[in-house]
């Protein structure tokens, strides 16, 4: 909702002013229809080109989360930490053998299919499952462990940020593509030459929507777009840093309230559960 008035009031302070000290918005329509495509369409091909097809089907899916926000809400948070509660728990009363069924087939699991949000993401759920693994194999040393897990953090992080970069690129791409439009807007007027004073002005002024049009798309749109998608991906990758926290203070020996409370602690400030809310929905979770 956000980013739809945001793209109304840069419509709004950009075109009322201009129509109202009598600018002709029928000068800038009659442009669009070949400058717009020209943009666009460079726009879209300068993607096509520099991009993979894994970083163009994450663009999609970028660039709808900056209209409906990160995927995560407030009590995801809660159902993260009562997941890793139950984990942790289930370690320390019947160790870690104990989760090899769960790992294995986390769909079928009784444990992580009661947080039925936590399991559709893909990453959150190997994450957890490969860190546990690492337990069952004896290396249980938290420093190695912890190590491991950021290496994989990075890497997905990386991964995940491509789509943003791209879009970010685009952003620095079109300023210049406007500028292509209009110089061959220039060269369609200067074909022209002998036309009156009044259409060769009209021509020069189409021409000109080109550098308009490639400079507002960059500065007030896409690079925008870019931003936010880069903003979504560091806040969902919160989560993983909260998982990160939770099980190697399980390592270092704490006790399941206690990595928990420091996962809670990692939480963004905006979706941070207060403690009493957290033992609340502790005291429902049985290892």
């Amino acid at each position: 909702m956000i980013a739809i008035i945001g793209i109304v009031l840069l419509l709004v302070v950009v075109f009322v002013p201009y129509v109202l000290s009598n600018g002709s918005m029928a000068v800038i329509f009659h442009a669009l229809i070949i400058e717009g495509p020209t943009i666009l369409g460079a726009g879209v091909a300068s993607l096509l080109i520099g991009n993979s097809m894994t970083v163009l089907k994450q663009l999609a899916g970028g660039l709808k989360s900056v209209f409906s926000g990160a995927k995560w809400k407030p009590e995801d948070y809660v159902n993260l930490l009562s997941l890793l509660f139950q984990i942790t728990k289930t370690m320390k009363a019947k160790g870690v053998v104990a989760l090899e069924s769960h790992i294995e087939n986390p769909s079928e699991s009784s444990i992580f299919s009661a947080y039925p949000r936590i399991l559709g993401d893909h990453f959150a759920i190997d994450f957890i499952c490969d860190t546990i693994r690492m337990m069952t194999m004896n290396l249980e040393d938290p420093h190695q462990v912890e190590d491991a897990m950021e290496k994989q953090l990075e890497k997905h992080h990386h991964e995940s940020l491509m789509a943003g970069h791209a879009v970010v690129s685009l952003s620095d791409a079109l300023p210049a593509l406007g500028i292509v439009a209009a110089v061959l807007g220039v060269i369609k007027t200067m074909g022209s030459i002998t036309e009156p004073p009044a259409v060769l002005g009209e021509m020069i002024g189409g021409a000109l929507v080109g550098t308009f049009l490639g400079v507002l798309l960059a500065y007030g749109l896409v690079g925008p777009f870019g931003h936010r998608i880069t903003q979504i991906v560091d806040e969902e990758s919160t989560v993983y840093r909260i998982i990160q926290s939770v099980l190697i203070s399980h390592l270092h020996g704490n006790a399941a309230q206690v990595s928990v409370e420091i996962g809670r602690t990692n939480v963004p400030t905006e979706h941070q559960p207060t403690f009493q809310d957290l033992e609340e929905a502790l005291s429902t979770v049985t290892a």
